[in-house]
Order: C-alpha cells, then sequence, then structure tokens
C-alpha cells in the first residue's frame, strides 16, 4: 500500500510538469485524476479538482462564468453537455474562450469507461496564423488556408494516432490474456498452416500426449507427434483442409492414452482454407467407462438359472471361503499344507465365478473390484495352475512396480490368465517349454499384463479371429470360447487385449485401469444379520479379521431390537431371511439411522435384488470383496 501512494505522487507529480491541462472522468462521470494545469486553465474552485468531483457540476460552473459564450438557459446547456458525454465519442476541436484565449478540446474514451481529455492552450499559434495571414500579401489566400487546414489536420492526426497507439496496447493486453487462458487449459488447442507446419500451440500437446514435443511452434505436425500416429490422424486434416470439420478417435501409443481430436478448418474466405484449428483432449476414463458399458449391454442373454439352486451352492461356497481363510492365517502350517490351503480357495473362488457366468445368462454382470496385490494373486495362479501343466512346462511370473494394492476385480482377471495359461500350454508341443507372465504399470494410465509362450505363434488367420466367439484351430478339441470370453471379460473391466508374434512364440497382452486402492476404512460396529449359522460365523470372523466390532441377529426383527443401541455405524444384511420380512424391508426400516449394505445368492437381475436401496454383495466371497463393500457404503 505504501509503494502505491508512493506510485501515485510521482505520477500525479509527473502530470503536473506536462504544460497541457489533462482530466480523466470514469464511466460515473466523476473525477478520477487532473493535474494542476487543468485547476489553472478553468481558473476551478479546489473542490472540482479532487478525486469524485462530479462532471454536472463543474459543467454548471464554466457554464455559469460564460467558458461557453452567452447561454439563456444554463440547465439546458449543462443537461445537453451531459448528455453528450454519457454518449461519449473521440474528437478534437478548437474554440475561443471568454477571455479571449483558444484552447484546442482532444478527448479519447478509455477501455475500462470513461474518458480522458487534453486542453492544449494554442492562442500564440493562432496569433503567429494570423500574423502570417497579414504581413504575407505575396502568399495566396489559398496556401494559407491549406496551411492552416494543415495544421489543423496535424494535430488531429496526433490525436488518432495517440487513440491508436491506446488500441494497440490494449489488444497486446487481450492477447496475452488469451493465451493465458488457452495455456490454463487441460487440453492441446493448436493451428497448422496448409503444409502442416504448427503455427500456434498452448503449449499443452506433451500433456496430453506424453513423449511429443512440449515446444511445437514452427516443427511438422509429423516431427511432433511421430510418423505412425501423424498417419492414423492424416486423413482428417486432409478433410479439414478440403473444408469439411471432423472428430476423430485414436490410441496414442507410446502412453496407451485414448485422445479425441477435434479438426475445424480456418476459413479464410468462402473458397479458401488456410490452415486447420486443433483441439485434442484426453478421454482416456470415458473411453474405458465408455467400453465397459457397451460391453454390459452385449452381454444379455435369454436363459435364466434357477436362483434356489444358486443360492444354496453360494452358501456352501461362502463357508468353504471363509474356513479356508481362518486355514490360511493359522501360523505353523506346513508348507504343503499352505499351498493345498491356496489351491482350494482359488478352486472355491472359481466355483463363485462359475456362479457369476450361470446368473448373467438372466442379467450381465456386474463388475466386483477390490484392493488386490497382483504379485499375490499370480502367485496364486501359479498355484492354482501347476498341476494342470505337468513337469515339462514351466510357469514363471515377473510383476513390476505393483507392490501397492490396485482395484480390480480379481476372480474374472484370474479366471482369463489361467485359460491364457492353459493355451498356452496346448500350443507348445510334446517337449515343453516356458509360459512367461509379466505385469507393470503404463504410467499412471494403464496396467499391463502379458503372457508369452514359447510355441509356434498365432497364425494370420488367428491373428484376425482368435477372440471372435466360435473360432478355434483346436479342432473338435476346442469350443472356440476360451479367448472370446478373455476378451469380453476385459473389455467388461475398461481394458483391451492384444494378439501378436514375438521372436520366442505367441504373446496376449491385456490392459486394464490403474485404479489405486482406497486406504483402509477405520474400525466400525457392525450390526450382522444372517438366518444361516455357519454362514454368519464365517462373515463375522471376515469383520473382526478387519478388526471391526459384530453384533448379530438372525432375523429382521432381531436387528430391529438391537438398532435401539448405541454406536451402530452399519448393517450388514443377507437379503433373504427367516420369516415374512427380507433384508429389503429391513433397508427401509433403517432409512438414514446408519448405513446399510447388502449380501446375497440372488442374481443380478432378480426382481427382489433389483430393489435394494443399498450397495449389494454377491456371495460367494472373501474378506477383501468385503471390505470393498464396505469402503463404497462408509464416507
Amino acid at each position: 500500500m505504501v509503494a502505491e501512494r508512493t506510485d501515485e505522487r510521482l505520477t500525479r507529480a509527473g502530470l503536473n510538469l506536462i504544460g497541457q491541462a489533462l482530466s480523466i472522468f470514469d464511466s460515473e462521470l466523476r473525477l478520477a485524476v487532473s493535474n494542476a494545469q487543468y485547476q489553472h486553465m478553468f481558473d476551478l474552485p479546489e473542490t472540482l479538482t479532487r478525486s469524485g468531483a462530479s462532471f454536472e457540476d463543474t459543467i454548471r460552473y464554466l457554464v455559469g462564468k460564460g467558458e461557453y459564450g452567452p447561454v439563456e438557459d444554463i440547465e439546458a446547456a449543462v443537461r445537453d453537455r451531459v448528455d453528450t458525454a454519457r454518449a461519449f465519442a473521440p474528437h478534437y476541436m478548437e474554440r475561443t474562450r471568454a477571455n479571449g484565449r483558444t484552447i484546442s478540446v482532444e478527448g479519447a474514451p478509455l477501455p475500462q469507461g470513461g474518458w480522458i481529455t487534453v486542453y492544449t492552450d494554442i492562442t500564440e499559434i493562432k496569433r503567429q496564423e494570423a500574423l502570417l495571414r497579414a504581413r504575407s500579401e505575396e502568399l495566396s489566400e489559398q496556401v494559407l488556408d491549406h496551411a492552416e487546414a494543415l495544421s489543423a489536420a496535424n494535430r488531429a492526426l496526433a490525436a488518432t494516432n495517440a487513440a491508436l497507439e491506446e488500441a494497440k496496447r490494449e489488444l497486446t493486453l487481450t492477447e496475452a490474456r488469451t493465451r493465458q487462458v488457452t495455456e490454463m487449459m487441460p487440453a492441446h488447442i493448436a493451428h497448422v498452416d496448409r503444409d502442416f507446419i504448427y503455427t500456434f500451440s498452448n503449449r499443452k500437446l506433451s500433456s496430453v500426449m506424453p513423449g511429443s514435443q512440449p515446444d511445437v511452434v514452427g516443427l511438422p505436425v509429423q516431427a511432433a507427434l511421430g510418423a505412425e500416429t501423424f498417419a492414423r490422424i492424416r486423413p482428417g486434416f486432409e478433410r479439414a483442409l478440403a473444408g469439411e470439420p471432423g472428430v476423430t478417435e485414436i490410441t496414442h501409443e507410446p502412453s496407451g492414452r485414448r485422445i479425441r481430436i477435434a479438426l475445424t478448418p480456418d476459413q479464410t474466405s468462402d473458397t479458401e482454407v488456410g490452415g486447420v484449428f486443433i483441439l485434442s483432449t484426453d478421454v482416456t476414463h470415458e473411453a474405458q467407462t465408455r467400453a465397459a458399458l457397451a460391453q454390459t449391454a452385449k452381454r444379455e442373454l435369454a436363459a435364466k438359472l434357477s436362483s434356489g439352486l444358486a443360492h444354496d451352492f453360494a452358501n456352501l461356497l461362502t463357508i468353504i471361503l471363509g474356513l479356508q481363510g481362518r486355514l490360511e492365517r493359522m501360523d505353523g502350517l506346513p508348507g504343503e499344507a499352505e499351498e493345498a490351503v491356496r489351491a482350494t480357495l482359488a478352486a472355491a473362488r472359481r466355483g463363485g465365478i462359475l456362479l457369476d457366468r450361470l446368473a448373467s445368462m438372466s442379467a450381465p454382470r456386474a463388475l466386483r473390484p477390490q484392493a488386490v496385490r497382483l504379485p499375490d494373486l499370480l502367485e496364486d495362479l501359479v498355484a492354482m495352475a501347476r498341476p494342470t501343466l505337468g513337469t515339462a512346462v514351466a510357469l514363471s511370473v515377473a510383476p513390476r512396480d505393483l507392490d501397492a494394492p490396485i482395484l480390480l476385480d480379481p476372480g474374472p482377471l484370474q479366471d482369463s490368465l489361467l485359460n491364457l495359461v492353459l493355451n498356452a500350454k496346448d500350443a507348445m508341443s510334446a517337449s515343453g517349454g516356458t509360459i512367461r507372465i509379466t505385469a507393470h504399470p503404463v504410467r499412471d494410465t494403464w496396467v499391463e499384463i502379458s503372457v508369452c509362450d514359447d510355441g509356434p505363434g498365432f497364425s494370420e488367420a488367428a491373428l484376425r479371429h482368435a477372440l471372435d466367439p466360435f473360432f478355434t484351430t483346436k479342432g473338435a478339441k476346442g469350443s472356440g470360447l476360451g479367448l472370446s470370453m478373455v476378451y469380453d471379460q476385459t473389455k467388461l473391466a475398461g481394458g483391451t487385449v492384444r494378439l501378436h508374434n514375438t521372436a520366442q512364440g505367441a504373446q496376449v497382452t491385456l490392459r486394464l485401469p490403474l485404479r489405486p486402492a482406497p486406504p483402509k476404512i477405520a474400525p466400525m460396529m457392525i450390526l450382522l444379520v444372517e438366518d444361516d449359522p455357519e454362514i454368519r460365523a464365517t462373515i463375522r470372523e471376515m469383520l473382526r479379521g478387519m478388526e471391526h466390532t459384530v453384533v448379530e441377529a438372525g432375523s429382521a426383527a432381531e436387528a430391529e431390537a438391537l438398532l435401539t443401541l448405541p454406536d451402530i455405524d452399519l448393517v450388514l444384511s443377507d437379503i433373504q431371511l427367516a420369516g415374512e420380512r427380507t433384508g429389503i424391508d429391513l433397508a427401509r426400516t433403517v432409512g438414514t439411522r446408519c448405513r446399510m449394505a447388502l449380501i446375497t445368492s440372488l442374481p443380478p437381475g432378480d426382481p427382489l435384488r433389483a430393489a435394494a436401496p443399498c450397495p449389494v454383495l454377491t456371495k460367494p466371497f472373501v474378506a477383501a470383496e468385503l471390505a470393498a463393500l464396505l469402503s463404497g457404503v462408509t464416507p
């Protein structure tokens, strides 16, 4: 503030040194700035030279002094000049004052509103012009008239130049603001000419397409993006240069991101296109969601499975998973026992996947993401696959930079990888070989998992059609649904599948969205409602293993009686309960008193399940899936 006051004093001192009078009025017709010459020239009182002085009062004072000559109606004259000021326009004029002196008045509007006026005493200049006319009889009257007109024109030109300089300054500021705004946008905005040379860029290309040149003005598009990326979007450029705007989406191979590119012709005339405007945005997450939704829609089938059988089977698997999980947590188990427990757990999970497949015949399978350490999932896969591979085939896993838990649906992923491993085994000769599973993140967007073998590789037909349903190279021994299932489950998760050959053999690469797992939730008091004592005991142990306090009930009525207890944070209930009332009824009773979640073996398309007003977890499930459910219903 001290610096601002110092600058103001310096500015005012500088204005006072100017030999001309100067005044600046704002858009409210209030005086903003004036100099000492302004007061002296018009002999103004001190009150009319202070900031905030009214333009109307100033005009009334000057009219009253006869500054504008004889005036019959002073108030009418004041109103006319105030109205002219409100519709202010640039001007230059000369007038003779009541004291006989001549002044020039030069006014220009300001971009922020208001105007600036400069008053110059040109009495001496006028006297010299009159003297020159009187003493130069030999000069023609026409020359003198032209000289006077030229002098006036020069003064008007000077005023115009000042206005142009102000307009140029404002245009420069506007251009700087526009560039600042474009550089703040999370998109790449650019312009290329007809030779595909960048003439403008907001310097966001490298953030939208990592690995690209950061500063591309003056570079060809091919050099900035790379030959492969440019070849994919060049047809869109050529259509835009022909006058046809368009939008295209590509996958930027170096980063794996999905990019939407809008190309708009730069129409310099009705028939000429001078270049192309470019707007590139990263739509990776949108594309992942879109792919998952599209794949979900494709999975609707006509047949239905008996929900009763699925319910009983799911309850049995829930008990098996719970008991095996307790065994897995016991200390001192022999190594062979630990491996057997892990294999049993993996087989039980596959039984749950089978239930999901049967349920998907009447409704699409819902994603069940949970926090997963990918190295652990791959180790479980090795334990499950090794008995099937035999001694001639080795299986190695090499995850890299994936120690932190990430959100995945582990069942379909493990099933897909097992299918790929068994396909790789079948493709190799009787002498065997090695199947290699590698996994690593691709920047912060994807997790990439590849299965490679030492076999002969894919044929040309297989590369084109292996992901199609019922395509097989195994003859009568194959169903043609293995790779199709892998493709289906990967697309449902928002990922992609690629097939290609390497120097060693075939390789299948899965790319899945890379999403970090949320932090562990704080311990809660949970009311568990389940009518089967064995299932209730299994789920109770899972919850206690997560450090939650558990209160139990066997029916909706018992649960409602326990809801009067203080500090209950969440109710976890089966949908199908003993008695007339269901978990859906209980959820409606709970309302907003506390958070609610449901568990069931009913398929997603079942009407009772569809009526659930809160999140639902499908049986059978493991502790990690239950933890993911609880994370989804806690704030």
